[in-house]
């Protein structure tokens, strides 16, 4: 088992729009007038201000003359194994599809899933800060300043405190203005769990934090600092350390998390750090910090006429800065925003890769995200030796596999065996080092890191795949997550058509990834494992099933066995006859179910899918419903419907970041789309501008969007019109473009742009600029 440490990544080599021709109109800082706004009180952690910068984070709250401020730290976590360790090298895959088949499911399941029902492995929370003011001090509001990453609270007396977390520096820094507070007092994670009467957290908590059975954190001061030292597991020490100066009428604060991840002494490193800070001062720590926001947003905006989903792009466009980076660990469930309320985090606050890791960073690459974004493919990446390890002692293949459900060190929590256990999971995570590659058109990340990893999650794939009477690849077990829970019922006939859609988009995006680099053998190999996976299941009238057998009869929130239409492009709405036979009737057919049993995530992935395929209206509508009941007014996408209307059968508060990430990503699909129609044959994608914009949305524009191939493309909308574009390559390559264009004809800055049926074709060189008008 790995211990905890600081995420050494290698850097990737990533495309720069730096010294490219560029568009006149430059990408926009967020507008103030759409920052997050928290009117007092705020007196629970999840509708906080998000603060972060990716290894920390901070949520700022509080009421009356209270403030607070939740501390975490994005590699602070127990790996503790529940009951036996390495635990999946006894109990292994084939073990359990031996058992399965003897219908002894109870057993598999006392295998796979009890080991997820212990308090660890979990992330840690990483206890608060709260100044009290004097007694005629009241908070007014919070205030998030998107354009520079601060938290602004003020008083209604005219005081003012500013915090942010530096982006360059691993502090953060409180500036109070107008007040002096009477006191400063740090609690560790155990003095938050006495403070607090909530119990456990409910059904989705792993426990209080006491259940962890630590020491008491050792506590200190000095004359102007405060700090805890918490001895947590496997000789993990971490330290939270706050220090304070008078400037004047100025209160500066400055604190950071430490640990022995960092060096031997984390107090005496945490001690400098903080000291250092100070001395720079507020303005000075600043500077470098609001420079690295200004280039954080200069990589793309979007403009939309409705405020609502602008304020949500907006605030999940911050969300990968402050909680994703390039040299810090990626996000989980609740990224850098653990449960500061005594009890661990939901759902252990885990790596969930069965939906949650792939769609919070699906929206990262048409926005030029990129540094942000490969801090999950480094995280993979990193941890590729064991995740070798646990593909030949689990599967018992060659290749790689990372688990279902994982923690940050990698190794498998286990859960519902069905989805945790399952190796698919493992290919719809190599579909992001393949999204990563078609986005930056980046042939050294190509051959470095996505075709490695990538093809190493291939080999297991084919060493699990055995053919039928039929000649058909098929898994041993099989499943579509997280249709029947855990019942026996989810064990489906392999294939099941999620394992099928996964499997089959992996081994197509490798036969891509193969011709790219001149592999001819591989390509073939790749080629023939597709088509030997078969035909996707359907009903007569096209209806995509669940396998075989069985189809969807009742509402469900994981679009598992449409997944061949949204993320994967499959299944066209510029594919054939078969193609629209099997959208038309699935959409039909999750229509008609409805949404009882939808989660937040369920309305924003729908949004995408609706897109993806035309379908402007039901994208945008499912996308309002999002943003109006599945948010808390602070932003984070919660499961249940928060207002009671009807939208869903549940109605708690558990959060997780993939909703908010599917709907930014929603805007993007709505927008711009860029998606080969035959995925396999290489460079075929074709860039669609406002391919799905709804009426409402009647003058919206974007600049800097990515598409593949590495192009950036800027678009006017007005009154429904496309009214212009520019795209620029990053490379030399033929440009594909749909006439989606109504019958206007484009005004093109450059001569020979031609006409292929309903695409535009065009060469450009590397730097060019591509320009339309329309009369």
């Amino acid at each position: 088992m790995y211990k905890t440490t600081i995420l050494k990544t290698s850097a990737f080599i990533l495309i720069s729009s730096i010294g490219l021709a560029v568009n006149a109109q430059k990408p926009k800082l967020p507008d103030a007038a759409y920052n997050l706004v928290l009117k007092a009180p705020v007196s629970t952690w999840d509708e906080a201000l998000p603060l972060g910068n990716g290894l920390m984070g901070g949520l700022l709250w509080g009421e009356k003359n209270t403030i607070r401020l939740s501390l975490d730290r994005g590699d602070l976590w127990d790996e503790r194994t529940n009951g036996e360790k390495e635990w999946w090298k006894k109990y292994t895959y084939q073990k359990g599809a031996d058992m399965i088949a003897k219908k002894e499911f109870k057993t598999v399941g006392s295998w796979w899933d009890e080991p997820y029902n212990g308090v660890s492995p979990t992330k840690l929370p990483g206890g608060r800060i709260e100044l009290k003011f004097p007694g005629q001090e009241e908070v007014k509001e919070f205030e998030l300043m998107e354009a520079t990453a601060e938290g602004i609270t003020r008083f209604r007396s005219g005081a003012v405190m500013h915090t942010f977390y530096s982006a360059t520096d691993p502090v953060a820094l409180m500036s109070i203005v107008g007040v002096v507070p009477d006191a400063v007092k740090l609690f560790s994670p155990m003095d938050v769990y006495r403070k607090n009467t909530k119990g456990d957290g409910g059904p989705s908590s792993g426990g209080s934090v006491n259940k962890l059975g630590y020491p008491e954190a050792i506590k200190g001061k000095s004359a102007t600092a405060e700090w805890y030292i918490q001895e947590a597991a496997d000789g993990l020490k971490y330290c939270v350390y706050i220090d304070n100066k008078k400037n004047g009428k100025e209160t500066l604060i400055a604190l950071t998390i430490t640990s022995t991840a960092d060096g031997k002494d984390p107090l005496a490193l945490a001690a400098e750090r903080c000291a250092a800070a100070l001395q720079k001062g507020y303005v000075k720590m600043r500077m470098p910090h609001a420079k690295w926001w200004a280039g954080f947003w200069e990589k793309s905006s979007v403009s939309i006429p409705d405020t609502a989903v602008q304020k949500q792009y907006n605030l999940v466009q911050y969300f990968y800065g402050a909680a994703s980076r390039l040299n810090a660990p990626p996000m989980p469930l609740q990224g850098v925003w653990t449960a500061d309320d005594g009890t661990l985090p939901p759902w252990k606050g885990d790596y969930h890769n069965d939906l949650n890791t792939q769609m919070t960073y699906i929206a990262y690459q048409q926005s030029g995200r990129y540094n942000e974004g490969a801090s999950y493919l480094n995280f993979l990446w990193d941890r590729r030796d064991f995740f070798r390890d646990f593909a030949r002692d689990f599967y018992g293949t060659a290749g790689l596999a990372c688990p279902g459900v994982m923690s940050y060190s990698g190794q498998p929590l286990g859960g519902w065996g069905q989805y945790s256990m399952s190796p698919s999971m493992s290919a719809w995570s190599a579909h992001l080092f393949y999204l990563h590659w078609l986005y930056t058109a980046d042939d050294t990340f190509l051959k470095e890191k996505a075709y490695p990893w990538s093809s190493d999650v291939g080999e297991c794939m084919l060493g699990l795949l055995k053919k039928d009477s039929n000649g058909l690849l098929k898994l041993p077990l099989s499943s579509s997550p997280e249709i029947f829970d855990d019942s026996p019922k989810a064990w489906l006939e392999p294939n099941s058509n999620y394992d099928l859609m996964s499997i089959k988009m992996l081994f197509l995006s490798l036969k891509e990834m193969a011709e790219e680099m001149g592999k001819t053998a591989d390509a073939k190999k790749w080629a023939a494992a597709a088509l030997a996976l078969g035909d996707f299941h359907t009903k007569a009238d096209g209806t995509l099933l669940l396998d075989a057998k069985n189809e969807l009869t009742t509402s469900h929130r994981h679009l598992s066995n449409i997944i061949g239409i949204y993320p994967f492009n499959l299944i066209t709405s510029e594919g054939g006859q078969k193609d629209h036979q099997m959208i038309d009737a699935s959409t039909k057919s999750w229509d008609k179910l409805g949404t009882r049993s939808w989660v937040g995530y369920t309305f924003s992935w729908m949004s995408c899918l609706k897109a993806r395929v035309g379908d402007a209206e039901a994208a945008v509508k499912n996308l309002d419903i999002f943003v109006k009941a599945f948010v808390l007014r602070n932003g984070f996408h919660v499961n249940g419907d928060q207002t009671k209307s009807g939208y869903s059968g549940f109605t708690y508060r558990p959060f997780t970041l993939e909703g908010n990430f599917l709907a930014a990503q929603a805007v993007h699909e709505m927008l711009l789309q860029s998606w080969s129609a035959t995925p396999g044959d290489l460079h075929t994608g074709v860039i669609r501008i406002f391919p799905a914009t709804p009426e409402k949305w009647k003058d919206v524009s974007f600049t800097d969007l990515r598409a593949e191939g590495g192009y950036l493309v800027s678009a006017v909308r007005k009154t429904n019109k496309t009214a212009s574009f520019s795209i620029t390559a990053t490379r030399s390559a033929k440009l594909r473009i749909k006439d989606n264009f109504g019958g206007r004809a484009p005004i093109w800055n450059v001569k020979g742009v031609r006409k292929t049926g309903d695409v535009y074709e065009v060469n450009l060189n590397k730097g060019q600029q591509l320009k339309a008008s329309f009369n």
